[in-house]
């Protein structure tokens, strides 16, 4: 669904939907039916069969009979519409569940006042109205419980259907396609000359699943396309808000914002632009070495990098009116990305990679974006390690996945947590490397000299009472002793 569509598009498509020889089970024409609960149930019953006939959006017209779709003309102002106090369009959206796009557009043929309303298909779940999910069958709107067979129909479409091939902008000219992507960026990300003739760039966009054939001669571009390749996401309605958005506070808290931007570009054109804003509002201190002076920022890049590839990637795009996240601290950074982490946090180092979205993450690594496959926690761990800093820290709050980076910290300044999430940390890297975590080995990651093992032995225990790591060998001697992840036995 376009973020905008121009009046003269939008005559378009009433054109196009009046030419239809009567309602489909996509389409609805009113005359001045503005009751707020019926609309509703349209908007449940018009998204899922959008989804289940392979259409972007469904619209619900008013000012157009129902049976010669003359134009009539309507009193009917979603502007002015309320339910008690609440504006309509919000109260819709309140009692929609999953939240869903929807948008009322006012214009004038024929000097009658006709409203259209876009409703973008349903995806992933049935969209639901007070908890009731509709269809429509033929030109009848019912409950989709009473026909299973739709409904099963409908789950089937959601499991085949993965984000990248679903339609960011339906039925567009060719110029539009040029107008809205970035080709130009698609052909030097992967070193290939730029065709002489736009065929020859629309075939490679096409056979990379960029941009699909519609119908007409027209174009459908798709997530991917857009996701990846678009000049402003913003010109995409379903991902205007998925612009990464990189915010620098002032001191630890969220009390003061210093700056705050949004990376409107899509990813793979913009990954550059990201790193490298994120790079210039990190902190960073001055090294004075035998000769020069130099800046030596907080955090180190690699490891930034790959959280934030991570974070874009592997999101849940159906998680609506959320995107990819930076905060920089005074002395930490953390990186969000909408949706639930598909493995356990305390298993991102070894798990076997899974993602939501694997044609956006396999054109990721292909242009060199992302690491290979499940590499990358393991080199965060690894350059914290390097660098002596503190472990990073995976959470998953509601809906989201949460990656922190830590600034560095003296020993003595690390609280227990601290050391037990190193310790457990630097127990899985040496387990992926095919080694073993040892006294001597921890020591070397804190930096602890050999005179104090003691300290570094009673951390180890502590890692172990917290049931994170366990004694390779326990009738070892104290010398020898070695240690695994407690999820290696």
């Amino acid at each position: 669904m376009r973020a905008e569509r121009t009046e003269k598009e939008l005559l378009g498509v009433l054109t196009e939907l009046r030419k239809l020889p009567c309602e489909t089970e996509w389409t609805e024409f009113k005359h001045n039916n503005d009751n707020p609960g019926e609309i509703g149930e349209y908007l449940s019953a018009l998204a899922n069969a959008a989804a289940l006939a392979g259409k972007v959006s469904a619209w619900l017209v008013w000012g157009v009979d129902n049976h010669t779709h003359e134009i009539i003309g309507t009193t009917f102002n979603p502007a002015l519409a309320k339910v008690g106090n609440e504006e309509l369009e919000n109260w819709l959206l309140r009692l929609l569940s999953p939240k869903i796009n929807f948008r009322f557009y006012s214009i004038h043929p024929e000097g009658k006042s006709v409203v259209l309303m876009e409703i973008g298909a349903a995806f992933r779940h049935p969209v639901q109205f007070k908890g009731m999910e509709y269809i429509r069958v033929g030109s009848y709107k019912k409950k989709l419980k009473d026909f299973p067979e739709k409904e099963g129909d409908l789950w089937r479409v959601f499991d085949r259907t993965p984000f990248e091939k679903e339609i960011a902008a339906e039925n567009i000219a060719t110029e539009e396609v040029l107008r809205l992507l970035n080709y130009p960026a698609y052909f030097d990300l992967l070193s290939l000359p730029l065709p002489e003739n736009r065929d020859g760039i629309l075939s490679f966009l096409d056979s990379d699943g960029m941009i699909a054939q519609s119908e007409g001669g027209k174009w459908n571009i798709t997530n991917l396309g857009a996701v990846l390749f678009a000049k402003q996401l913003a010109d995409f309605r379903t991902l205007g808000r998925k612009t990464v958005r990189v915010i620098l506070y002032k001191g630890e808290n969220r009390l003061e914002t210093v700056r705050e931007q949004e990376c409107s570009k899509g990813y793979a054109v913009g990954f550059k632009e990201v790193i490298g804003l994120i790079t210039t509002l990190l902190p960073s201190k001055e090294v004075i070495g035998q000769a020069l002076r130099r800046q030596e920022p907080m955090l180190p890049e690699l490891a930034i990098r790959e959280l934030v590839a991570n974070a874009i990637i592997h999101q849940d795009f159906h998680l609506t009116g959320t995107g990819p996240m930076v905060e920089i601290f005074a002395s930490r950074m953390e990186i969000t990305s909408p949706g639930q982490p598909l493995v356990q946090t305390d298993r991102f180092l070894d798990s076997p990679p899974r993602s939501r979205n694997e044609a956006l993450a396999s054109f990721m690594r292909r242009i060199g974006i992302c690491e290979e496959r499940g590499s990358g926690v393991d080199k965060v761990v690894f350059q914290t390690e390097l660098h002596q800093l503190p472990a990073p820290l995976f959470e998953a709050p509601e809906q989201h996945t949460r990656a922190t980076l830590f600034a560095r910290r003296e020993f003595r300044a690390m609280d227990k947590a601290d050391r037990i999430r190193a310790c457990y940390l630097h127990a899985c890297l040496r387990y992926v490397q095919r080694d073993y975590m040892t006294n001597a080995t921890l020591r070397e990651r804190f930096g602890i000299d050999e005179k104090n093992s003691s300290i570094v032995s009673r951390i180890i225990r502590d890692t172990i009472e917290a049931g994170l790591i366990v004694p390779y060998d326990e009738e070892a001697g104290r010398k020898y002793m070695k240690y695994l992840p407690r999820w290696s036995r």
